[in-house]
């Protein structure tokens, strides 16, 4: 059942990866649940009533379920998937198939919207060395309430977020088990969710007048201009997580 705060969004299913493009950073995204494939998007409904709590929407007159649309595929069912918080690039369609080109991500990637409280992204210190653009990156933030994604992801499908990420480099894989809350549409709330939070000053949140710059209040354009020194943390509760998270 849909959580009834959680607004609905108009859905075009299925979509094509450019109706999201990519740039400027962090590219568009859906605002809602979706699983992607070979450039093509399925918005997901969640349904109690079938076994992965999801429905593919395009698929049939009243879509099916998405463990079974997985199966057909020959990918793993939702159950035992690693939840990722994605709150700058990786919820964009065209970024997905840009990993698959560029880095072999392979398979269905199942994107779900996540109401998120008590975080927010926010502009890292550094740009980016490719195309000089400035990359988000994750803070605590009490009482904030941002709309991001989580990914479903295969242990394969986190490894290649952690190369493009640039783990134990630019990021570090975390578990939060602070007093943030990840909201899904079906209502519940995960509390085994990872995330990608800064590894050194590149990637630590921007001050500017003392404080970190809220990705939704500055555009990329805006945000590349941005002059600030980097912060000493990000507040967050975590715990690094060193080879492959123990669940």
């Amino acid at each position: 059942m849909s959580s009834p705060d959680l607004p609905a969004a108009p859905v075009r299913s299925p979509f094509p990866d450019s109706d999201y493009p990519a740039a400027p950073y962090p590219g568009a995204r859906p605002g809602f649940s979706f699983v992607h494939l070979d450039g093509v998007g399925r918005a997901l409904t969640p349904d109690s009533s079938v076994p992965s709590g999801w429905r593919v929407s395009g698929d049939g007159p009243d879509g099916g379920c998405l463990d079974d649309w997985l199966a057909e595929r020959g990918a793993a069912p939702m159950r035992g998937r690693q939840l990722v918080l994605a709150y700058g690039s990786n919820a964009c369609p065209s970024k997905i198939t840009w990993l698959r080109t560029e880095l072999g991500l392979s398979g269905p990637v199942v994107v779900l919207t996540a109401r998120c409280t008590g975080l927010s992204a926010v502009w890292a210190a550094g740009l980016r060395v490719h195309d000089g653009q400035r990359p988000a990156v994750l803070v605590a933030a009490p009482g904030v309430v941002e709309e991001h994604a989580l990914w479903f992801a295969t242990p394969e499908q986190r490894r290649v977020l952690d190369r493009c990420e640039g783990r134990g480099v630019r990021y570090r894989l975390v578990h939060l088990h602070g007093d943030e809350r990840v909201r899904l549409a079906d209502g519940s709330e995960p509390r085994r969710v990872l995330a990608y939070a800064a590894a050194g000053p590149q990637r630590a949140p921007l001050l500017v007048d003392g404080r970190p710059v809220r990705c939704l209040d500055v555009d990329q354009l805006a945000a590349r201009a941005l002059l600030g020194t980097p912060s000493d943390g990000d507040g967050l509760v975590c715990t690094e997580i060193t080879g492959e998270p123990d669940w």
